[in-house]
């Protein structure tokens, strides 16, 4: 994959892969180059089951990301500006539909698109100097790529009105008091703290981590008799796996188990 504008990483064996937003010159603005990388290596990686967890991080201490590139779309027509606002739109659900957990590591800003994608994945954890928000009744619209419907669910329908309706910005704390980000730390841990995360998941048993997400998604908003129905039906596919044995082997045997995805 060309990595002009989207650096794509494996450690830990290939089970963590890095995204890295690389246009640091204009604080990782999503320009439409970049917005069809991300989503292409989100749809690649919602294939590959070798991979456990997924970073998305910007280049660059400035900012995790900016948005969508202003400057860009000031040279575009209607059509075109929705084309692209669709594009990033569509970057954001592929983050999100990602089967495995997503971990946004946050330095400097992240606001309109970029708030959006990091409220796409599943863990954010941010620098102290990080300043989240949704800025666009500012320029005459608001977010696109999922803002209003995911920051409600993330933070309350109170919370997020009042984000959603200033589009004021807010600092690390406030974001953590928020439940905005989960974990606050120094700005230059932020990629450490990230990665002992993801190596955290990703020692996991895989199929469990992955059967979980995907009984936390279909849950959502669901009454609680259809939901523990969901989570029963998803929590029975677990039972017979060569991981969940030896799970129940390692603990016997007072060891690290070693699990395999089967």
């Amino acid at each position: 994959m060309d990595d002009t504008f989207l650096r794509v990483d494996r450690t830990n064996g290939g089970a963590v892969v890095t995204l890295t937003l690389n246009r640091p010159e204009f604080r990782n603005a999503l320009n439409q180059e970049l917005s069809r990388a991300l989503l292409g290596a989100c749809t690649e990686l919602a294939t590959d089951s070798a991979v456990r967890v997924v970073i998305l991080t910007g280049t660059g201490a400035r900012a995790f990301c900016s948005g969508a590139d202003l400057t860009e779309r000031q040279g575009m027509t209607g059509p075109q500006r929705a084309t692209h606002t669709e594009l990033i739109n569509r970057a954001a659900d592929a983050l999100a539909a990602l089967p495995i957990p997503a971990i946004a590591a946050i330095r400097g800003y992240a606001v309109a698109g970029g708030a959006e994608l990091a409220i796409a994945c599943d863990i954010r954890v941010a620098g102290n100097d990080a300043v989240l928000g949704f800025p666009e009744v500012k320029i005459g619209i608001f977010p696109g790529a999922g803002g209003a419907v995911r920051l409600p669910l993330l933070i309350g329908v109170g919370a997020a009105r009042e984000l959603l309706y200033s589009g004021r910005f807010v600092v690390a704390a406030e974001a953590l008091r928020l439940g905005l980000v989960d974990r606050v730390v120094e700005p230059a841990a932020v990629p450490l703290s990230a990665a002992e995360l993801a190596r955290e998941i990703a020692a996991n048993a895989p199929l469990a981590v992955r059967a979980l997400k995907r009984t936390l998604r279909e849950t959502a908003g669901r009454p609680l008799d259809a939901a523990l129905r969901i989570a029963a039906r998803h929590r029975r596919t677990l039972d017979e796996t060569a991981d969940y044995a030896e799970g129940l082997a390692a603990f016997a045997e007072k060891r690290e188990p070693l699990f395999t995805g089967n």
